[in-house]
């Protein structure tokens, strides 16, 4: 199973957390700064966490210099996250 969502990722916020979802998108925010991809490896950590994959399995699609990314998980399928995550695209 591999799943797709879009992310839309606050780099140096004061903590990693999701926020919940706002137009099918994700809302992420981490306390990395967006320097030499250090923000979205941050964001690929706290989603590993969140749904209990391994970090390799947490994959970076499109968006490395967006706020707007889409993340691909391999290992949970669509149906859990938008359980999960009720909104979610």
């Amino acid at each position: 199973m591999i799943a797709r969502i879009r992310v839309r990722l606050t780099p140096r916020a004061g903590a990693d957390r999701l926020d919940g979802v706002v137009d099918g998108v994700l809302r992420a925010r981490v306390a990395a700064a967006p320097v030499d991809g250090a923000a979205n490896e941050a964001l690929c950590r706290l989603l590993s966490r969140e749904v209990g994959l391994s970090r390799s399995a947490i994959r970076l699609v499109s968006g490395a210099t967006a706020r707007v990314k889409t993340v691909e998980l391999d290992g949970v399928g669509e149906e859990d996250l938008r359980a999960r995550w009720p909104g979610l695209a």
